[in-house]
């Protein structure tokens, strides 16, 4: 055994998935800078930001889908994020299960990091119906998206853009092959409804879908399935009309369109902000409270093991219900007749903080290195970090280091600067306990 391997196998889970994570945005980055999976010459900067954007299930784009990659690109993009979107641990598990092999307790533990389980028990099956049910998912929305666009584009495109589409739209990476991405449709009621229910659903998170199939009684379902169910409905609703509300009069994106168009593209970038990424409307043109009230939804992102990003729903719902909580003088935060534990309160309080520090750096350096409006610096960083994929028209005008920065913002976004956290510390096994003393605050 050499020594590379010794090295490798003493990694642990995390280490192992960031590096798998990393080494497969390379291999994609190098197919994409083949001459013959573009229609002209792309820097290697660009390949590596267009894979890792696939990768990460983003969708920001320095260059245009549709006309600066040929099919062998695009469709290498569409397996980056069937790649990325399903969990790379998912497709090696069903890889292991096909070859007859033994998935052995540290595959095991790699699955139950990957897809963000409290222990290694039924990951496999969880795995296995992930792997199903996405499948078939994309297939049923590829086929009615089908009905659509094949008697308007004929039948070999409209296939392929049912195909293309519904991948990137159930693992929320908002990819299209279309320079205006899907504000052709802004007022199609099956290319709205169809797309939004693709990564909603991808958006809920695998565990709750699980949930769902497996408990016959809407009581039954656990905690994080409850509030990420009713989250979710809340959260789009106030999204919604929100947005309505923000857009109504202006010109450049809902005040011209007709009442009907109006409610369907505010229904549709309402959901979409979250971490889908297609838009219906020209983003760049919305107004400054629309774009703050955009970077809340980006910044929560949608569930825990679902195809999207941000800190997830669920960990902004644990923070505002344990302020809630000390501000009625209570101890604990209970929700559903369920006390959570402060282990998790903490973990949620880590996370968001590690996140807002991520994107205020990369905002300040952003902001140092491109020429550029403020709105539309902070709203590129915190897309990239939700792994949104929306942009206010200043994507393809970053520079080199803009670029790189962006980048890492999509990497640490998808994997979360917990994880990244966790896989370079040391644990802490010293026993030794210090005398408590209070700390003024406030």
């Amino acid at each position: 055994m050499t020594i590379r391997s010794k090295r490798f196998k003493r990694l642990e889970p995390l280490q192992v998935l960031i590096l798998v994570f990393g080494c497969f945005i390379l291999i994609g980055a190098a197919l994409l800078k083949l001459p013959f999976a573009t229609t002209e010459e792309i820097g290697w900067i660009d390949a590596l930001f267009t894979s890792t954007s696939a990768m990460t299930v983003t969708g920001l784009v320095v260059v245009d889908t549709g006309q600066a990659f040929t099919l062998f690109g695009e469709l290498v993009i569409a397996s980056l994020i069937q790649l990325g979107g399903l969990g790379i641990m998912t497709f090696a598990v069903i890889t292991f299960m096909m070859l007859g092999k033994k998935i052995g307790m540290k595959q095991r533990l790699l699955v139950q990091q990957a897809t963000n389980q409290n222990s290694p028990g039924g990951v496999i099956r969880l795995v296995k119906t992930i792997f199903l049910f996405s499948l078939t998912v994309e297939a049923i929305g590829m086929i009615i998206l089908a009905f659509r666009w094949v008697p308007e584009l004929g039948v070999k495109d409209g296939l392929y853009a049912s195909f293309f589409h519904s991948i990137s739209a159930f693992n929320n990476a908002g990819f299209s092959i279309w320079s205006d991405s899907l504000m052709g449709y802004v007022g199609d009621p099956v290319v709205n409804i169809v797309i939004s229910a693709l990564f909603i659903v991808g958006g809920i998170g695998f565990t709750v879908l699980d949930d769902l199939v497996r408990t016959k009684r809407l009581r039954s379902l656990a905690l994080h399935s409850k509030i990420m169910l009713i989250g979710t409905l809340v959260i789009n609703v106030v999204a919604m009309f929100g947005f309505l509300f923000l857009e109504f009069h202006n010109p450049n994106t809902l005040g011209d369109l007709t009442m009907s168009e109006k409610l369907w593209s505010s229904y549709f970038q309402g959901v979409t902000t979250r971490t889908a990424g297609f838009n219906s409307v020209d983003i760049g043109a919305i107004g400054t409270g629309t774009a703050f009230l955009m970077f809340v939804l980006m910044f929560v992102g949608a569930g825990s093991t679902s195809t999207g990003g941000g800190i997830k729903l669920t960990t902004a719902v644990v923070i505002i219900l344990a302020a809630f909580t000390f501000l009625k003088r209570k101890s604990d935060p209970v929700l559903y007749g369920r006390t959570i534990r402060k282990e998790v309160v903490l973990k949620s309080l880590t996370i968001s903080i590690m996140s807002i520090l991520l994107v205020y750096l990369s905002i300040f350096i952003l902001v140092q290195t491109e020429n550029a409006d403020v709105n539309a610096i902070i709203f590129e960083a915190v897309s990239a970090f939700g792994t949104v994929g929306l942009s206010m028209g200043l994507t393809g005008d970053l520079s080199q280091v803009g670029r790189i920065v962006i980048i890492f913002l999509m990497f640490l976004g998808k994997i979360g600067p917990l994880t990244l956290a966790f896989s370079l510390a040391q644990p802490d096994r010293s026993r030794i306990r210090y005398p408590n003393e209070d700390l003024l605050t406030g």
